[in-house]
């Protein structure tokens, strides 16, 4: 039987996996950026398609990073493989949205072909994503399990649901107030996207030019 403590413990898990994944919905990054741009350019469900894009990459990394941990924090080369892949394709995606056209608002228009994968790929090539579970997410799940198994589970569970739903909220936002947006306007927010992809792909390649310094290649 599950004492209370181990319920305070389990309780506290999915408190905080509730609150940080809305913090981590709603923050700026590549991946709010795809769901913006995917709505923007595609309509609602290829926004919500896109805003699912956690629960099939974060969902592997949580069971992944309870073992990698202690590895992925001595091994800086597999950051920086998926950092610079990162760098390359946010900075084509971006230079894509200068391209794009407003959506068909016909609601049962199917989205565009590729909204999920592209979500899939922005996430599973933010190094950002890694750092947190393999260093944060991770060891914090571990020690949680030693005293109650279910305590990191209910911690994954909640964090990615909240996340998905945080970002799918972002994307019926946007969707609704598209009616009253010109074409001229969504050029321009997709625009406005397009430098922000690029300007996280300039970030991504910092970080990759500290990695490489830190290996000790440069």
């Amino acid at each position: 039987m599950v004492s209370y403590l181990e319920t305070d413990l389990i309780l506290g898990l999915a408190i905080a996996g509730t609150t940080l994944g809305i913090v981590e919905g709603i923050k700026p990054g590549p991946l709010l950026t795809m769901v913006i741009r995917e709505t923007l350019s595609g309509g609602l469900r290829a926004g919500l398609w896109t805003a699912a894009a956690p629960i099939f990459t974060d969902g592997p990394l949580v069971i992944f990073s309870l073992f990698a941990a202690a590895w992925i924090a001595t091994n800086p080369s597999a950051l920086l493989v998926i950092t610079l892949a990162g760098a390359i394709f946010l900075a084509q995606m971006g230079y894509e949205c200068f391209g794009l056209e407003p959506p068909n608002m016909d609601e049962d228009a199917p989205p565009p072909t590729g909204s999920f994968l592209r979500g899939i790929i922005t996430n599973l090539l933010n190094p950002n994503v890694y750092v947190f579970w393999f260093l944060i997410g991770g060891p914090l799940m571990a020690s949680a399990a030693d005293e109650e198994i279910l305590a990191p589970i209910a911690y994954a569970i909640t964090f990615l649901v909240t996340i998905m739903l945080t970002k799918a909220t972002i994307a019926y936002a946007i969707h609704r107030a598209s009616g009253n947006i010109s074409a001229t306007v969504y050029r321009r927010l997709l625009a406005i996207c397009g430098i922000v992809m690029i300007g996280f792909s300039l970030y991504y390649a910092i970080q990759a030019y500290s990695l490489l310094q830190e290996i000790g290649i440069l």
